[in-house]
């Protein structure tokens, strides 16, 4: 036999599993339209557990639900009222693109994002019910952290000059904060316990994953890089080892990891792998421990099956894992330019303040103050037109008029279309991974400022 294998099913003696859940937002909103299958000027999306819940582009204009689940409990007055708030925060993107980039001094001939997220997480109970553990409203324009709210110390987060006034306004309007962590751990949380007790019978289904150890070549001619590979399980949650002789490897030893990624299906994938000499005649083996299936496998390697440069691979890769890696390039292609764009900035920028400093001048642009409550008094309002948050499954609180304002500042730089895309990409693999923490991102549709 080429593995050796061991199955075995946990106790049932075991303690209860706890499982983190998320339900999260994205809107996505170009300067202009993107001449490239797949891409819409503006798009917004429901996450529920990673997988897409509901969608909206400005192609179709249409908010529609992508589980069967969802379809089957939301009736049609609920997918009307969301078609309607979608558009109304397609305008409203479309506003205040064009709002930045004049205060940015950016021309038209580079494709502009603006970009917002928001979403809660929670961890499973005993008894069944959520418990709200983190939220997040992050806000960001071009590929830049632009704003994010602190829900533990309610305050928002400025990380650059340019959002320092905009962090000292927000901060000043408690009926803006205490809305936005009300909808965070409350509002956001009781539509996740709705969307997962609709869906519970898919939800729930969990895959085993599927285990391949092996080896390719490494640069050095005497080693080999031995990978062990989990695939098409579900949840994520899962716990993986590479074992030498028993003991278990650990960066120390040279260890990588990829972490776990989204294959095309729903399912995940983790890679793990290490280089090691060919000469070496110890046992590798695997190990992989996915609770949700009560699954325990451990894979041992074969010595006399290792992968050679043009011979196929045990190797399964969902279309994530090459995004991953035509991001990570695209990225990195991207730092190069900007540095050097920063280079040339510095030759041509009007300074302004002592010491080379440029200052971000941030006003309003409009007679209703960007921050206040709802523009002319106006009740706050949600998709479905209650007042307050009560319904509302996809945003924050909205405003029964659009009279909404945008700061924006005097930036001397050009992000251009690589960069939106690559971001674009970015931001969706990392809400795939829930690492929230690098993709915040810039306003709302119509959202109290």
């Amino acid at each position: 036999m080429l593995f050796f294998v061991i199955l075995v099913l946990f106790g049932t003696s075991l303690t209860v599993y706890s499982e983190i859940h998320s339900l999260t937002y994205i809107y996505t909103a170009f300067s202009k339209p993107v001449d490239l299958p797949g891409f819409h000027e503006f798009t917004a999306m429901g996450l529920l557990d990673n997988k897409m819940i509901d969608y909206y582009d400005s192609s179709v204009q249409k908010k529609v639900p992508k589980q069967k689940w969802m379809e089957d409990h939301l009736e049609k007055e609920y997918w009307d009222k969301g078609t309607q708030s979608r558009k109304s925060k397609q305008q409203w993107f479309k506003v205040n693109i064009d709002i930045l980039m004049k205060r940015m001094r950016q021309n038209d001939t580079s494709n502009h994002i603006l970009q917002w997220m928001h979403g809660c997480k929670g961890e499973t109970q005993p008894d069944g019910s959520l418990k709200f553990i983190h939220g997040m409203d992050m806000y960001n324009y071009d590929g830049n952290d632009f704003l994010s709210f602190d829900d533990d110390s309610q305050v928002w987060v400025a990380p650059t000059d340019a959002a320092i006034e905009t962090k000292r306004k927000w901060d000043n309007v408690q009926v803006l904060k205490e809305y936005t962590k009300g909808y965070l751990e409350k509002e956001c949380m009781d539509w996740m316990s709705k969307f997962r007790d609709y869906g519970k019978e898919q939800l729930n289904e969990a895959s085993p994953p599927k285990v391949h150890v092996f080896t390719r070549k490494a640069k050095t001619e005497t080693n080999l890089i031995l990978t062990c590979l989990a695939t098409g399980f579900y949840p994520k949650e899962i716990t993986l080892f590479i074992k030498r002789n028993g003991r278990i490897l650990t960066p120390e030893d040279g260890l990588k990891t990829s972490g776990v990624h989204p294959n095309e299906d729903d399912t995940f994938q983790r890679r793990d792998e290490v280089e090691i000499l060919k000469s070496d005649p110890s046992t590798y083996s695997c190990e992989v421990l996915h609770p949700a299936t009560n699954v325990h496998i451990e894979v041992t390697y074969d010595p006399n099956l290792h992968y050679e440069e043009g011979n196929p691979a045990p190797i399964i890769i969902g279309a994530a894992g090459v995004i991953v890696v035509l991001t990570v390039a695209l990225v990195s292609f991207i730092v190069y330019k900007r540095r050097q764009c920063k280079e040339c900035c510095k030759k041509t920028c009007t300074i302004h303040g002592p010491e080379g400093k440029v200052y971000g001048n941030i006003t309003s642009m409009q007679t209703t103050p960007m921050l206040s409550a709802c523009p002319n008094g106006a009740t706050p309002q949600t998709d479905n037109g209650s007042n307050g948050s009560d319904g509302s499954s996809d945003s924050g609180v909205s405003c029964k008029y659009p009279g909404v304002k945008i700061l924006r500042s005097d930036l001397c730089k050009q992000v251009w279309l690589l960069s939106c895309l690559a971001f674009v990409s970015r931001v969706q693999i990392l809400m795939y991974l829930n690492l929230t923490t690098d993709v915040s991102v810039l306003s709302s549709g119509l959202n109290c400022l």
